[in-house]
């Protein structure tokens, strides 16, 4: 890649395993979030997807449904299993995965260890933390532990969609992540705003997915509710709380998307993102070429943009260049 036309780092990209769809499927995912069926994901052919599609590097994440189905241990085991193999996948591609861990949440106590082992053994980028777990969102005062030891990491959170509770009757039998996930998620990044969560642990680099869902749409109407319904002069500016977060491009972008997001967020906190492996390789190489081809942003193009906010945001990625085969796309 030419200085004009950067490598894209990828904050939005999954793995799964044989033994983890054969787990989660036991568990009653054999139609996940109503999607028809499981991708399947090697390191290799993701990084011929990222060859085609000029991306440097991409931080691999378990996506919903997560790895909590039902039972602490067992979310332990699995947690402690999807991490190391992506780690795994991480040591033997240098620069081109990163890792944001898996953690068996609503459990706290298999939560902290599940940190300490991911950052102080794995050496992970960050952490993944699924909207809601069996409907506790993360503003509840029960995470609390989790959200101060991520601060004292100075922790990079990426946030990601999963059904909500009560689905089967708001979904109206369409696939949840057409609408449903983009809901779930501005329903949670406003949980972490009301319940204070966010103004207590200053340190977090919290990522939310998919354009920020529906929230650049609800944002002064979050506003407006949060100033009403706080008593006393301390209800904070949520849409100044907002524009604090990092915010991914994965899905259907453009044209409508970005444009709505830019009025929000700030455009040093604008990352890229494909949502492969649950995005299709076709699907994915159409998405990012809509990101090279779209409108500009002004004195910039998006892959410089979303590139030099990566670089900032996680410094390692500059020391870490990504061994790419020669004749890669321009």
């Amino acid at each position: 890649m030419s200085p004009s036309h950067p490598g894209l780092v990828d904050f939005h990209a999954h793995f799964v395993t044989d033994s983890y769809i054969r787990k989660a499927s036991a568990a009653g995912h054999q139609s996940p979030d109503g999607v028809a069926a499981w991708p399947s994901w090697s390191a290799e052919r993701h990084i011929e997807l990222m060859d085609r599609c000029g991306i440097d590097t991409a931080f691999l994440s378990m996506s919903s449904p997560g790895v909590h189905f039902g039972d602490d241990t067992a979310a332990r085991a699995l947690a402690r299993e999807v991490n190391e193999h992506a780690a795994e996948a991480v040591r033997d591609h240098p620069g081109r995965f990163g890792l944001f861990a898996s953690l068996p949440l609503p459990d706290v106590d298999g939560t902290l260890d599940e940190i300490a082992y991911a950052y102080d053994d794995l050496a992970v980028d960050g952490v993944i933390l699924q909207t809601n777990t069996h409907g506790i969102y993360l503003g509840n005062p029960r995470l609390e532990p989790v959200f101060a030891e991520l601060d004292r990491r100075s922790a990079v959170v990426f946030l990601h969609p999963t059904s909500p509770a009560g689905w089967q009757q708001t979904s109206l039998g369409r696939p949840l992540p057409m609408a449903e996930f983009f809901f779930d998620t501005a329903r949670s990044v406003i949980d972490l705003v009301f319940s204070g969560t966010l103004e207590r642990h200053p340190h977090l680099k919290v990522v939310v997915p998919h354009c920020g869902g529906v929230l650049p749409v609800l944002a002064d109407r979050i506003d407006a509710f949060i100033k009403l319904f706080t008593t006393g002069s301390d209800a904070p500016d949520a849409v100044a709380r907002f524009r604090t977060l990092y915010y991914d491009t994965a899905g259907t972008a453009f044209p409508r998307q970005i444009p709505a997001l830019m009025k929000l967020a700030d455009p040093q906190r604008v990352l890229f993102g494909s949502d492969y492996c649950w995005t299709p390789a076709a699907a994915t190489e159409t998405f990012t070429a809509a990101f090279d081809i779209a409108e500009q942003p002004e004195g910039t193009t998006w892959r410089s943009l979303t590139t030099t906010n990566a670089h900032r945001l996680l410094p390692r990625l500059a020391t870490a260049p990504a061994q790419r085969p020669a004749g890669r796309r321009a």
